[in-house]
């Protein structure tokens, strides 16, 4: 039997990142491997490429962060329920594993998957990952829909991700600008696009790890908003104007003053699954909302650069459905209309495409 190790962003607060990181080892462990997930979030050090003045104020920040989580009783309570999650459900080793052992522990596995998620971005130092398939390291490795979350790499970081994504052994993306990069630096002609890990399981699946919120509401609409970037005064009014019209709910899952701050990420998809309509700037809340047959509206996030990132673009695009897009006016009839019937046939495809990839990744020897 094969051991496989999957490295990606482990964390116990971000929906999305629980989700996929449970269904790449589910799909993986259909192959009759015994897969684990790797504890990697300290692997490289990339603070010694960037300003020492930057550094040295984000250190900071996020030690008076991490201060007032850890007397917040609210972000605890909601912290254990990902953490209730991640011991039910995700087969993930305790032990950190730094930089300087990684030769060392990756003799335990045949294959080490990086992804998926934004397991490359330049802003985290787990995306210095990507330098670790060196000459020496024993296992085979490929990446499944890993994500750099940026249309471009820093000068600074160019030669390191060039190395390490030329000596992968297979490679694929999430989204087209990720296939861009990872082809201009290494002018391979191997790379895929291929969906998200959470795109591979089918409802039924899901529903098996679903549960209900038990402050939930029976017998009553709700337009569900999941933002990460925040909502602008004028997109409250505006959703707050098809509520009233179509007399719902809100749920604002991320409302620290909201009693569904604390859910975790079975009870999210309980509110992804019986939404009446999901407003949001999340690829992983748009991904569900098209799993669930679910309308969906996706806004600019707020204080971004890019005002539409290329995975939800990438998503749009291969799904054909377009006008999930909020126009920055009115939320429209178009925009509560929905017909994902090509969408369906277009994602059995992409399973396909996901499968064929897979079985010759862990078919190699």
């Amino acid at each position: 039997m094969k051991k496989i190790g999957i490295i990606t962003l482990i964390g116990d607060e971000n929906f999305g990142n629980r989700l996929q990181n449970y269904a790449l080892q589910k799909k993986i462990s259909e192959y009759d491997c015994d897969v684990e997930n790797l504890n990697t979030n300290t692997y490289f050090d990339r603070n010694k490429y960037l300003n020492k003045k930057f550094v040295f104020l984000r250190k900071i920040k996020r030690l008076i962060i991490k201060l007032f989580n850890c007397f917040n009783i609210i972000e605890f309570r909601r912290r254990r329920k990902f953490v209730k999650f991640r011991l039910k459900y995700l087969n993930q080793r305790d032990k950190k594993i730094s930089y300087k052992n990684i030769k060392k522990e990756s003799s335990r596995y045949d294959i080490l998957i990086y992804g998926s998620d934004q397991i490359w971005s330049p802003t985290t130092s787990l995306a210095f990952n990507v330098i670790l398939p060196i000459d020496n390291l024993s296992p085979k490795t490929i990446s499944y829909s890993a994500s750099f979350g940026h249309s471009q790499i820093p000068k600074c970081f160019v030669d390191i991700y060039k190395d390490g994504l030329s000596k992968l052994n297979m490679i694929s993306v999430r989204e087209n600008t990720g296939k861009k990069i990872s082809v201009e630096l290494t002018k391979r002609n191997d790379v895929e696009v291929l969906v998200d890990p959470t795109m591979l399981l089918t409802t039924k699946e899901w529903n098996t790890i679903i549960e209900k919120p038990l402050n939930f509401e029976e017998n009553k609409k709700y337009i569900l908003c999941y933002f990460l970037g925040g909502m602008s005064l004028k997109v409250q009014n505006e959703i707050q104007r098809v509520a009233n019209e179509f007399h719902c709910n809100i749920i604002d899952i991320l409302n620290k003053k909201s009693s569904f701050y604390i859910l975790g990420p079975s009870e999210f998809l309980y509110l992804e699954k019986n939404a009446f309509l999901i407003c949001t700037d999340s690829f992983h809340s748009s991904v569900f909302a098209i799993l669930y047959n679910v309308p969906f509206i996706i806004f600019n996030r707020e204080n971004s650069k890019n005002l539409m990132n290329s995975r939800i673009e990438t998503l749009l695009d291969n799904f054909k459905i377009k006008n999930r897009i909020f126009d920055g006016d009115r939320i429209t009839q178009d925009n509560l209309k929905h017909d994902y019937t090509e969408a369906y046939k277009i994602l059995e495809k992409e399973r396909k495409k996901s499968k064929d990839f897979l079985d010759k990744a862990i078919s190699m020897k």
